[in-house]
């Protein structure tokens, strides 16, 4: 059966909301917060299979009966100090081979970030959904305009892919390490995945908004299942002319179409694209006037474009 807008906008956004405090709840059962010592916030969320898995050390505390995973080290320690800790923490489990996950190290690393913006640590790239914690991402969406309306610039990963394999992508995403800056970051993503020239991305990219949303990962996420990904995405876009083609630089990219506008709604429907890559295409047309206030649940889509996470959070400027 082909799925609406609003189905894909929460196969992306599929943690319950507020307004399902319930369900909520149920969903939580048995995690545990993810904490910092010196830091009052709930910086994430984790599993307790997950809690078993891992090799402590002496650096955390673990209570099971408030459920609070916390990195005990001193309040005024460094962020440095708390990332060694974090990190040998992760390479002690991985040396055992509990998780699945932590196979596809990347030695990339993403931000935690406090309550006044402020980084507490820096932790694994494919550690992050092990934690619950917020990552940060950037993704763009070319497209070409004519008579015959617009087209976009859709790529299709490669099969061998360890997550989402063969599924539809934006033109270009990647996620965003720390200390690099969102423009920045997207302007590398489209060089390397799809062959754009930076002079052109330097004049027209342009960007979209910052979305956000409460993933919950399944099975074709790789790696363990029902981890939780709150994430922020910095989206953007940009018109190229018809003669320029986007072309794979790197194995991550089976290749690239130009897609009518018809041709993505019905791409979209039968749940070929990666779930956050989905709901970019949506914001784009949105954007476009291609879904508007008229639209069915259009209140409700956007509401999973732009859900609010309670955790602490840092926005750059897009540009």
């Amino acid at each position: 059966m082909p799925k609406t807008i609003l189905d894909i906008v929460r196969e992306c956004d599929n943690f319950p909301s507020h307004n399902e405090p319930t369900l909520q709840s149920e969903t939580l059962a048995g995690c545990y917060t993810f904490r910092v010592n010196g830091c009052s916030a709930i910086l994430g969320y984790i599993r307790p299979e997950i809690v078993d898995k891992m090799q402590w050390s002496d650096s955390w505390v673990l209570d099971h009966q408030e459920r609070t995973v916390t990195l005990a080290t001193p309040a005024n320690v460094t962020a440095e100090t708390r990332s060694r800790v974090v990190e040998e923490t992760l390479q002690s489990t991985r040396k055992m081979g509990t998780i699945s996950l932590l196979k596809a190290w990347r030695g990339e690393l993403f931000p935690v970030y406090g309550p006044d913006g402020e980084t507490l640590l820096l932790v694994e790239r494919c550690a992050s959904a092990i934690f619950g914690i917020v990552t940060y991402g950037v993704q763009l969406v070319a497209y070409v305009r004519n008579d015959q309306g617009l087209r976009l610039w859709i790529s299709k990963r490669s099969e061998e892919k360890q997550t989402y394999a063969g599924m539809l992508d934006t033109t270009a995403a990647g996620g965003l390490n720390a200390g690099k800056l969102p423009i920045e970051g997207v302007i590398c993503e489209a060089q390397e995945e799809a062959s754009i020239p930076e002079d052109v991305l330097r004049e027209r990219i342009e960007p979209m908004s910052t979305l956000s949303y409460f993933h919950i990962r399944g099975e074709k996420a790789g790696g363990e299942i029902g981890l939780f990904q709150p994430e922020v995405e910095y989206t953007y876009e940009l018109e190229l002319d018809e003669d320029m083609v986007a072309q794979p630089r790197d194995s991550e990219v089976e290749g690239f179409e130009l897609y009518t506008i018809g041709e993505v709604l019905n791409a979209l429907k039968e749940g070929l694209f990666k779930p956050n890559s989905g709901i970019v295409i949506v914001e784009f047309l949105v954007r476009h006037g291609v879904l508007s206030d008229q639209s069915e649940d259009y209140a409700d889509i956007l509401f999973h474009l732009h859900r609010k996470l309670k955790f602490p959070l840092r926005i750059l400027a897009s540009i």
